[in-house]
């Protein structure tokens, strides 16, 4: 499972010029669901991003995480964070999860970070998204939950 995780001062999702999904500061997470992904990936990233310590507390240092503060998480669907760039100039989206299991996964993380009492919007599954942002710092970085950066 990859992420882009981008502290934000407000974020939001709009389908077909209607927004569908909203919040204030907090972050947007930009989850991709690789083919070998399992619910274990899923505990693993909610708990790491929920508990990332990049916002910043009265001394400006980031040292406080989204439950610290009780930000929000906007959470979209981005299957792309899988294309594989290395050869030839189309990025190959093989080792991408299928729809289905990517569906559900992506379902249970966003469930994980309500079920933490996290505020959490979310983009439409397979939708083509206009996602707008005010990034914050600008703060982003990029997880996988095979830890390979």
């Amino acid at each position: 499972m990859r992420a882009v995780v981008q502290r934000v001062k407000t974020a939001s999702v709009e389908i077909n010029g209607r927004t569908v999904g909203k919040i204030d500061q907090g972050l947007l997470i930009l989850l991709g669901i690789g083919e070998q992904d399992s619910k274990k990936d899923v505990e693993y990233m909610a708990n790491k991003i929920m508990n990332l310590r990049i916002f910043s507390d009265n001394q400006d240092l980031m040292n406080l995480s989204l439950l610290d503060t009780e930000g929000s998480a906007l959470v979209v669907s981005q299957f792309t964070l899988w294309g594989d760039c290395r050869k030839g100039r189309r990025p190959s989206f093989a080792k991408a999860a299928r729809p289905e299991n990517a569906k559900m996964l992506y379902e249970d993380f966003v469930k994980k970070l309500k079920d933490s009492n996290i505020p959490t919007e979310t983009g439409k599954f397979q939708e083509m998204m206009d996602v707008h942002l005010i990034n914050d710092g600008p703060v982003t970085l990029i997880l996988d939950s095979d830890r390979i950066f």
